[in-house]
């Protein structure tokens, strides 16, 4: 990320820090800035920042009482100082609500709307924001996953107190089957259109993804586990496609045709990824890899147009499921 779009990225969380002690000073709240550095999970010296830009910089009357140790206003503020904007930050605002998509249906979803709507309440001046302007960006996903609201807000609540959950699970074609499960959430990720949990599973003993949808009555217990402090979601998934981790390690070599090379060059498949563009226009991918079965389906997918020359036992696999696909269909 390029210096000054990092600058702009704190500073929209500055300001989304600066309106939530706004309307803690406007209810009459003690504002404490331990208290409040403890809740946004910041350093204390942040929150004095903010507060310091609240008076120094937008005019608030904000004190300190010595004798209660927290601020207060020393004057009504109903409304806070309206932010200015250019067009390419309102852009980026409204393009980052959008992005929030995935999140429908979970609790999650509604505070972070709600937080945005304070934000574009007080967007005005440089940039007049309409309703139109929602409609200017959309983001669609093939294929995109049910949300289970109620196992996603309990989940993120385990995640962050720390305590294990049990819950039954439906394994992948099973068509009511379930099984109770006692994990320790350790991370939710939401790949290939759909929300999974990694969690270690108290009963195996061992790192274990889990489909959301899959499953039903999440309860929290009263036990508590400490997060390891090795875990590293983007290293869990290094060697996965897209959520299947597996144990083996594959050199994976696939050739597409020139008809869709230019496809398959405009996009980031893996972070192992590299690609060679041959004299007749066709592009080898090459990818590193811990299963087999994510890489089967996608290469599928792509018809006569692709072909695996390593390994082996991809090919292998392609040739089985395509025989037996060609058999049904003759």
């Amino acid at each position: 990320m390029p210096p000054d779009s990092a600058a702009g990225f704190r500073s929209r969380f500055s300001v989304e820090r600066m309106l939530r002690i706004h309307e803690r000073l406007r209810d009459g709240d003690a504002v404490n800035c331990t208290q409040l550095a403890r809740e946004m999970e910041v350093s204390r010296k942040t929150i004095q920042r903010d507060i310091d830009h609240m008076r120094d910089r937008l005019g608030l009357p904000l004190e300190y009482d010595r004798a209660a140790h927290s601020y207060a206003y020393t004057a009504p503020v109903e409304a806070f100082p309206t932010v200015q904007m250019s067009e390419g930050d309102a852009v980026a605002l409204f393009v980052a609500e959008r992005a929030l998509e995935p999140l429908r249906g979970t609790p999650l979803f509604d505070r972070l709307r709600a937080t945005f709507d304070k934000l574009t309440a007080n967007l005005k001046g440089t940039v007049d924001i309409t309703a139109d302007d929602h409609d200017a960006v959309s983001f669609r996903h093939f294929g995109e996953g049910r949300t289970n609201a109620a196992a996603f807000d309990a989940l993120q609540k385990a995640r962050d107190q720390h305590r294990e959950v049990t819950f039954n699970y439906r394994k992948p074609g099973a068509e009511s089957a379930t099984e109770e499960r006692r994990v320790r959430p350790y991370h939710l990720t939401h790949r290939d259109n759909l929300w999974y949990l990694v969690a270690y599973d108290c009963a195996r003993a061992a790192l274990r993804t889990f489909a959301l949808p899959r499953m039903s009555e999440v309860n929290l217990t009263r036990t508590r586990f400490e997060l390891p402090a090795d875990f590293d979601p983007s290293a869990f998934f290094s060697s996965a496609l897209g959520v299947v981790e597996g144990k083996g390690d594959f050199a994976i070599h696939i050739r597409f045709a020139a008809t869709v090379a230019h496809r398959i060059e405009e996009r980031d498949w893996h972070e192992s990824q590299r690609l060679e563009r041959r004299r007749d226009g066709s592009v080898d991918l090459h990818l590193r890899l811990s299963s087999l079965v994510e890489i089967e389906r996608w290469v599928l997918g792509w018809g006569d147009q692709a072909e695996v020359l390593a390994p082996t036992e991809l090919r292998n696999q392609l040739a089985q499921t395509t025989a037996a696909m060609a058999a049904r269909y003759n």
